[in-house]
């Protein structure tokens, strides 16, 4: 029986009756079968009484999702079904919408939408609380039945009402599609390298490995520096962001995990050995970036391995196990907290950054015409040029200043090298340690 790790903000319908737990571990036996008479009491209320005919397996369902989503946003039960679609969703391929959510005061919250998905195109932002989905209030729903609400056949549309800050509530409408994701996306800058992980499936690691040789095989010695992009990034499978740490940790811990109980502890360690032999490197982080890309963060952060960039991250720091049950379905269940190699968690506290650099959006300003010092009348002359080469009397041309103006709400500039204001300061920074680097050694 295959048993996946995950950490992810996606939460998904149902479960079924599991074996009675031991006394041992649910206190007084009486007590707890006289709980569980009285469920069973409702229960056969309701399916003789009840106003409208309702299945056995859907007042089942229904009653260990309420238990269930009592616990926490991320434990849940998932029918044959949704049990397939969580494993093509690992493997990169789903259908739906592209986006990553959990529940926040009865409202689903965007914690981030996939790349190049309807809901990244329609606009939709980590952040933004999901009132109505096709003109239904989602106040009342479980995240459960919100998400099966928002999947549908490919091609089909659907209306979402959205809130977004102190906005008035804005309606979007999506088209569904399958969803191919290509987790690790990379490209060059000059001499530095950019890698954007925008989630853990089972090929991240492996593509992430692929990028960093293109970039190497691109650049070769003139590589001064790599950014790793990791906002709106939901998180996905542990092994997975254990294996990227490893790629740029030569030893060490990199994260651990810690259940209920103390023998299930649980320490992962970096083997030998840094793809990028030591070169300067810069995360990415914001609100979007949650669970696995906050192990990840937290490791570089830890380590010494990377200088952290913009803002605080979402915050999720639990496990999820995904325990198949016999061809039914499967149980996701949060099972453990993590924690950085520090011993820290971030459990509702997010990693902040060492850099804080808010998003916005660049534009150029226009300074008009600069007065110089070799414009003044009777300057002296730089006296370490030769004559000819005097800057006294030039035309003073324009100076474009860059310079940061906050973006409008539908404006996405993440990964534009002309306008991502955070990635620009990132390229700085590095180009700055590359500097450094350089002059100590020299």
């Amino acid at each position: 029986m295959k048993v996946y790790r995950v950490l992810a903000a996606v939460v998904v319908a149902c479960w079924l009756v599991s074996p009675v737990p031991s006394s041992a571990q649910q206190g007084n036996t009486s007590e707890t079968y006289r709980q569980l008479n009285l469920f069973g009491e409702v229960f056969e209320r309701v399916r003789s009484d009840y106003v409208e005919n309702v299945s056995d397996q859907k007042l089942v369902e229904d009653a260990i999702n309420g238990m269930l989503s009592s616990l926490d946003p991320h434990s849940s039960y998932m029918n044959a079904k949704e049990f397939q679609d969580t494993q093509i969703q690992t493997r990169g391929e789903f259908g739906g919408l592209g986006i990553e959510v959990t529940m926040e005061n009865g409202l689903v919250k965007v914690v981030s939408p996939i790349d190049d998905t309807p809901a990244s195109r329609a606009g939709l932002k980590p952040g933004d609380l999901i009132v109505e989905i096709d003109g239904e209030q989602v106040q009342g729903l479980t995240l459960q039945d919100a998400v099966e609400h928002m999947r549908g056949p490919v091609n089909s549309q659907i209306k979402l009402t959205i809130r977004r800050g102190t906005q008035q509530p804005f309606t979007v409408t999506l088209q569904r599609a399958r969803i191919t994701i290509q987790s690790v996306r990379s490209s060059t800058e000059g001499d530095l390298g950019y890698i954007r992980i925008t989630s853990f499936t089972e090929q991240t690691d492996s593509g992430l490995r692929t990028a960093i040789s293109k970039i190497k095989d691109k650049l070769g010695p003139k590589l001064k520096g790599v950014v790793l992009d990791l906002r709106n990034n939901p998180g996905g499978l542990l092994d997975q962001a254990i294996a990227v740490c490893d790629d740029f940790i030569d030893k060490g811990e990199i994260v651990s995990t810690r259940g209920r109980r103390p023998e299930d502890a649980q320490r992962y360690n970096a083997k030998p050995g840094d793809l990028l032999n030591g070169l300067p490197m810069v995360v990415l982080i914001n609100g979007g970036s949650a669970s696995a890309s906050e192990i990840v963060a937290g490791a570089l952060q830890d380590h010494h391995r990377a200088i952290l960039m913009g803002t605080r991250s979402f915050g999720k720091g639990s496990v999820q196990t995904i325990i198949p049950l016999g061809g039914q379905g499967a149980l996701r269940l949060t099972t453990a907290r993590y924690y950085t190699p520090s011993g820290r968690s971030i459990q509702a506290e997010g990693i902040e950054p060492d850099i804080k650099v808010d998003q916005a959006k660049l534009v150029k300003i226009d300074t008009g015409q600069i007065r110089r010092e070799a414009d003044l009348r009777g300057a002296l002359r730089n006296d370490t040029l030769p004559p000819g080469q005097q800057q006294g009397g030039q035309t003073p041309g324009q100076a474009p200043n860059s310079n940061a103006q906050p973006g409008a709400p539908g404006d996405d500039v993440t990964g534009d090298t002309a306008t991502d204001y955070q990635l620009s300061q990132a390229y700085d920074l590095l180009h700055g340690l590359a500097l450094f680097s350089q002059r100590a050694i020299n």
